[in-house]
């Protein structure tokens, strides 16, 4: 029979790891970028595992977990023994992190979802009136010509409103911008357009 390994052996182990985190968070915390590496390579796989089972999103995960080491780097300068072990101290980080993210990304479903219910279309009615009347008075080439002097925003936000039928929180999710920001590139494209159009139609009278 194999012998039994003393407990003993296990519990120096574990004593020598926790000194070289020590170490390597204390040089860390000086400025040196080789400790702070060393210090990835020996904590990432378990720092990015909490950070999985919470998030239960592989690339999300990995987003997260950049956050975390983002943090830990910032804050290595400040890491006191009486938070505890620098492992523990790196998953207490992990783990507050991936909870913010869960409950950013809940609020943020809820508010789209609000936004979805009070919106039947892309654009307010206000911007839905003026891109039917630019329909109704300019034909499509005519209109793709001037799309295409739009910035690339805007003519991103209006082709994917009016081409592809998206609604504002959809196209905010989609390209993972405030429903601020959709609202506002709508509304300036819209009128840049019109703008355009009545420019082409001038010089061509």
């Amino acid at each position: 029979m194999p012998e039994t390994v003393p407990s003993w052996v296990g519990r120096g182990k574990t004593r020598m790891e926790n000194d070289r985190l020590s170490e390597l968070i204390r040089r860390a915390g000086c400025g040196q970028e080789d400790a702070f590496a060393e210090l990835y390579d020996l904590t990432a796989a378990r720092v990015h595992g909490i950070v999985l089972r919470v998030l239960q999103a592989p690339d999300l995960a990995a987003e997260v977990t950049q956050e975390v080491y983002v943090e830990i780097w910032q804050q290595s300068s400040r890491y006191n023994k009486s938070s505890g072990s620098v492992m523990a101290w790196a998953l207490t980080i992990a783990r507050r992190r991936a909870i913010d993210r869960v409950r950013a990304t809940a609020a943020q479903t809820a508010r789209d979802d609000l936004y979805a219910r009070q919106e039947p279309r892309a654009g307010d009615h206000r911007g839905d009136e003026v891109w039917e009347a630019t329909r109704e008075h300019f034909d499509a080439d005519r209109i793709q010509t001037s799309l295409e002097k739009l910035t690339e925003s805007q003519q991103q936000a209006l082709t994917l409103a009016y081409f592809g039928g998206y609604t504002q929180s959809q196209i905010a999710r989609l390209l993972q911008i405030p429903i601020g920001t959709v609202k506002t590139r709508i509304r300036d494209g819209l009128s840049r357009l019109r703008d355009e159009l009545r420019t082409e139609r001038g010089a061509s009278q």
